[in-house]
């Protein structure tokens, strides 16, 4: 049985409230640590100078542009899909790696697992609902096009967008990372921490993308499969956010207590992150589902409706028919 005690002692050391001693015999890091997290940290320490914010940059305005020409043309295209690419998909980015938490992602464990959450399964079930792919083909000139059609019907995108091979990739991926010494790598050298972040936006798409069906990828598997892949998802998140909060051994190593953060205790912290992980994910995980579940209604209904319609255009080709003869 699991109590809520040890997360609720976690987060009030988070904020600062709870002390931990230091651990003698660990040399402190060489440049001084991040202020106490708080939400006005958050916006105090935001960055705009990393590739990561100039990359959003360039695909909003790359999405503007192809929605610009597609109005100027008169074709329309569905606000709801720009608010899902720009907001929640593009902006949650951003949220996690360009504000104020980007200070404290090698800091504090529950911040880096909050990350890990957006840019794997947050952002990119938004970025697949802006549908950019199909954007992309409706506004590039003939030769551009002829080439993203190449890769889109490529080998290697048929086997990374197959929905067994992008659930392994999704699946494994956390616990390659995290039961390995590639975590603490990822701790001491700033750029690997940065290719993790990408990593983790590309796994998502690639895991999302072809489940929520908006873009014309090359394997797409009916709406049971999706759910039923979709359903096998929640275990791995639980397993992996019990094993987090359960562990007798800190992540990253002696990383984290190097630090020497008099604002938050490690091992607490870590009890935090292995929660949001469990927590999170399974929330965003019956969340998809249901997605996939009115997408699945959807469809039937659109369905019967081109059936009815088929039989009614028969009914009145025998009745015409019938009154010639």
């Amino acid at each position: 049985m699991l109590h809520v005690d040890p997360i609720f002692s976690a987060l009030r050391a988070a904020v600062g409230t709870a002390p931990a001693p230091p651990v003698a015999g660990l040399a402190a890091p060489a440049e001084p640590g991040p202020p106490p997290f708080s939400v006005t940290a958050v916006f105090t320490e935001t960055r705009l100078d990393s590739w990561l914010a100039l990359g959003l940059v360039l695909a909003a305005g790359l999405y503007l542009y192809g929605v610009y020409r597609l109005r100027m043309r008169g074709d329309r295209w569905p606000v709801a899909r720009t608010i899902f690419f720009l907001g929640p998909g593009l902006g949650g980015i951003a949220s996690v790696t360009v504000s104020g938490l980007h200070a404290y992602d090698t800091t504090l464990l529950s911040v880096h697992m909050v990350q890990h959450m957006v840019l794997s399964m947050v952002a990119p079930i938004f970025l697949a609902l802006g549908a950019p792919i199909t954007l992309a083909l409706r506004t590039l000139p003939v030769r551009p096009r002829k080439r993203l059609l190449a890769v889109l019907h490529s080998r290697v995108a048929k086997i990374y967008s197959y929905p067994l091979v992008a659930f392994a990739i999704f699946v494994v991926n956390p616990f390659v990372l995290y039961f390995t010494d590639l975590y603490r790598y990822t701790l001491e050298h700033a750029w690997a921490h940065e290719v993790v972040h990408a990593h983790f936006i590309m796994t998502g798409c690639v895991f999302f993308w072809p489940l929520l069906g908006l873009d014309p990828l090359p394997t797409r598997w009916p709406y049971p499969g999706r759910a039923l892949l979709m359903l096998l998802s929640v275990p791995f998140h639980t397993v992996l956010g019990l094993t987090i909060m359960q562990s007798s051994t800190l992540f990253g190593g002696d990383w984290y207590p190097s630090l020497n953060l008099g604002w938050a205790d490690p091992w607490e912290d870590q009890v935090v992150a292995g929660g949001i992980l469990w927590a999170g994910g399974e929330f965003v995980s019956v969340t998809m589902l249901a997605v996939l579940v009115v997408q699945w209604v959807r469809q039937s209904e659109r369905e019967a409706r081109r059936i009815d319609r088929e039989l009614d255009r028969q009914e009145a080709r025998e009745r015409a028919a019938q009154s010639v003869g």
